[in-house]
């Protein structure tokens, strides 16, 4: 059984290695100028000013999920496109119907302006 396994974990320890090795040559290696301004602390590309415990605004969190849940339903297509002509018409018509209720899941998003970012 070890044989069967073992392909993976001579991948893992490559890319453990790999990725192991590259962290230490650019720390060691790498230039090191520390200047006060790239000591901050950076922040989405502007400098923290004001009040630290603002709340974001529901929109902020409402666009980060349908983000998630429609980047995860895209990820559903891969393997049905790879089995696509293994599962013949149900299969067809299953994708169909999956697509049709992220299709209005997506109109229902869209009116309600889920996807508007500032009114």
């Amino acid at each position: 059984m070890f044989e069967t396994y073992l392909p993976v974990f001579l991948m893992l320890g490559v890319a453990t290695l790999v990725a192991t090795l590259m962290f230490t040559l650019t720390s060691l290696l790498g230039p090191k100028k520390p200047t006060p301004e790239k000591m901050i602390p950076y922040e989405a590309g502007s400098n923290t000013t004001g009040a630290r415990h603002l709340r974001l605004s529901v929109k902020f969190y409402l666009t980060a999920i349908l983000f998630v849940v429609f980047d995860i339903e895209a990820v559903f297509l891969y393997p049905w496109a790879s089995l696509f002509r293994e599962l013949g018409w149900f299969g067809f018509l299953e994708m169909l119907l999956f697509l049709t209720i992220l299709g209005v899941t997506l109109v229902y998003a869209w009116k309600k302006g889920a996807l508007e970012w500032e009114k």
